[in-house]
């Protein structure tokens, strides 16, 4: 509604996840790094955690992005499955068209599709998001398909990305080696209140936003206050601002209006 009143070409505080709209702040930027880090040089498993809605799978696209042709990728977005489903969904995503059998015939599968991109020089990285939802046979699964290697090389990189919950469920004593092998781990905090001003800025802009709409300190503030800083809260407050700005018609988002927003969205960010 509001896009043409303020001459955007899109909306700039969109919840789905999206790498155009990618704002480093300091925390993300630091875990963007890990993970690279993690996944270049070949450390076997990756941990990357965060409260809901911190920007996990944003950067795990971002990661993907980054790693260029030289590296075959594949993501697991729904990691609700069956140690069969998962190992299906891999092969799928690394592009495999006849991915069939039992878990025997498709691991066989997998393990020469690995064989065959090392031959290539070519690395293979699985990101699963959502780990947290993993049960413990296929957090054991995983560790097991890590094994897969050659005489000087992991065929596989594997990044589990997940709320709080993961960290709890790697600490079970029954995956002590899968905990031993997850050599790289950081935890995504919000943004702070001294970035957050550049982060809407920056999605305005990224919109065709050219110097409005503009938020005012105090309205920015107050979306700080009341979302802590976590991204998709961030979003869904700033978006219903801007909307309530445009009812009156207004290029400068106040704290008023910041406040109309976060009443019609109560049920949202309690």
């Amino acid at each position: 509604m509001y896009l043409d009143f303020y001459g955007l070409s899109e909306q700039p505080f969109n919840i789905t996840p999206n790498p155009k709209f990618l704002f480093l702040s300091e925390t993300h930027r630091k875990a963007l790094d890990y993970l690279e880090f993690g996944v270049r040089q070949r450390r076997g498993f990756v941990l990357l955690t965060g409260d809901v809605g911190t920007g996990k799978t944003t950067l795990c696209r971002e990661l993907l992005n980054r790693l260029g042709d030289e590296t075959r990728t594949a993501l697991i977005l729904n990691p609700r499955l069956s140690e069969a489903q998962l190992m299906r969904a891999i092969l799928h995503e690394l592009g495999s068209v006849d991915a069939k059998g039992d878990r025997l015939a498709l691991g066989e599968q997998l393990n020469g599709l690995l064989l065959q991109e090392a031959a290539n020089d070519r690395d293979v990285v699985v990101v699963i998001d959502e780990a947290q939802h993993l049960t413990l046979t296929l957090l054991e699964q995983l560790r097991l398909l890590s094994n897969l290697e050659t005489d000087d090389r992991k065929l596989m990189q594997i990044v589990l990305a997940g709320q709080p919950e993961l960290l709890r469920k790697v600490s079970d004593p029954r995956l002590r080696q899968l905990r031993q092998r997850i050599t790289v781990r950081y935890h995504l905090a919000p943004i702070g209140t001294d970035e957050l001003s550049d982060y809407v800025d920056h999605r305005v802009s990224i919109a065709g936003g050219r110097g409005r709409p503009r938020f005012e300190q105090s309205a920015i503030a107050s979306i700080h206050e009341r979302t802590g800083g976590i991204p998709r809260l961030v979003n869904a407050v700033s978006d219903m601002s801007l909307l309530a700005a445009y009812a009156h018609q207004q290029d400068i988002i106040s704290e008023d209006h910041v406040q109309a927003a976060i009443e019609e969205l109560q049920g949202t960010l309690s």
